[in-house]
């Protein structure tokens, strides 16, 4: 038995739900809503971890850097899903937000077994990326102690990348390895050994947080708004429009007619619509402002056009 995982708080048992197998449906039910009322808890005692984290990430992601996830089973999952919404949702390249999961993309829809245990595949990954000094790597793994994780970062760490590692057990293998450990305590899971619920939940709050705040301060974000989204289907056109007239006031009409001037672009159409600028004039001044609308916007009605 391996005693690194037999100690660890995920891998006990819980008290408290015990005795699900003999229950009904709706206490069932109610046992694992009570359950997933104490992640946020767990997740909040580790802002100071998270914070740090993401002052780590976004300024490598504004010099041209990457924020790369990797993780197996769930974990490997989670990152793969958070990276791949940051296109849509931010409008980013493709290649500032990725993910990755032991096994490769079959592993996203079908188990591969042993995956997390090969170190020659963490470390291979990371030698194919190029990893470097501009880019933040962040290795999900709910025990702290996945083999293919563990040693992708040290690898990552002697390339010279920012080292942050998620976890959901203190004192892990995670944290000599890395810049930043954040590491909520979620304790047993319901189903005894299953990760995929408490510490699933709790990973899926931090990731949220990684991207989203890192691209609030980049800039991705005026007000509350996602301004910088692709408007690449009719759910996001009429969810692009609706920013432009949150934002602009504009009547319907307008936001559609300047969405459509500004090719599709939320931030440059509430900007043309706020200074009286054209396209072009207006792109430049956004560029000349880092992609920053609210500086842009007072730049223009101070005319720094």
């Amino acid at each position: 038995m391996d005693g690194y995982l037999a100690g660890l708080s995920t891998e006990q048992i819980n008290e408290e739900t015990r005795n699900i197998d003999t229950c009904s449906t709706e206490e069932m039910v109610r046992m694992i809503n009570r359950q997933d009322a104490l992640v946020a808890g767990a997740v909040a005692r580790e802002t100071e971890h998270i914070a740090a984290a993401i002052d780590l990430i976004w300024p490598r992601l504004r010099e041209g850097g990457r924020l790369i996830y990797l993780g197996a089973g769930t974990s490997g999952r989670l990152g793969v899903l958070d990276a791949s919404e940051c296109l849509p949702t931010f409008g980013v390249d493709p290649d500032m937000v990725q993910g990755y999961i032991a096994g490769g993309d079959t592993a996203l829809r079908h188990p591969v077994e042993g995956c997390e245990d090969s170190e020659e595949e963490g470390v291979r990954l990371i030698e194919e990326l190029q990893v470097g000094p501009k880019d933040a790597v962040v290795g999900i793994t709910a025990s702290g102690g996945a083999p293919y994780v563990l040693a992708a970062l040290r690898r990552a760490r002697e390339r010279g990348a920012a080292v942050i590692g998620l976890c959901t057990n203190a004192h892990s293998k995670l944290e000599g390895l890395c810049d930043v450990c954040i590491a909520p305590e979620v304790g047993p899971e319901v189903i005894s050994g299953s990760t995929r619920m408490k510490s699933g939940t709790a990973q899926k709050m931090v990731l949220n947080m990684l991207t989203t705040c890192s691209m609030v301060r980049l800039g991705k974000v005026y007000g509350n708004l996602m301004v910088d989204l692709k408007a690449s289907n009719k759910k996001l056109e009429d969810r692009a429009r609706r920013l432009i007239i949150h934002a602009t006031g504009a009547r319907p009409d307008q936001a559609a007619d300047y969405l459509q001037r500004a090719g599709g672009h939320v931030k440059l159409a509430i900007l043309m619509l706020e200074s009286g600028l054209e396209a072009p004039e207006a792109q430049a001044l956004l560029d000349r402002c880092e992609g920053r609308l609210a500086p842009a916007i007072q730049a223009a009605k101070e005319g720094e056009r």
